[in-house]
């Protein structure tokens, strides 16, 4: 699997974004709370795609059948 990300190319776009809001005449100001907004969201989009990654290829069914193992002992 390939674990190296190439987030300059979110930059750019990013960049792009900016460039062209402010073009089109969209004040500073509202850019920034739209970012703050935005940041959140993002954040957790980013952190929660980096645990998929890391997590040795188990999916969420593994995790789950695992407690519910643990949750009942003497049920299979």
């Amino acid at each position: 699997m390939n674990t190296k990300r190439n987030y300059g190319l979110y930059a750019v776009a990013a960049a792009i974004v900016l460039v062209g809001a402010l073009a089109l005449g969209i004040p500073l100001a509202a850019l920034a709370w739209i970012v703050i907004i935005a940041v959140c969201p993002l954040m957790m989009f980013f952190m929660l795609r980096g645990m998929r990654a890391d997590n040795g290829g188990h999916d969420m069914q593994d995790v789950d059948r695992t407690h519910d193992r643990h949750a009942r002992p003497g049920r299979k």
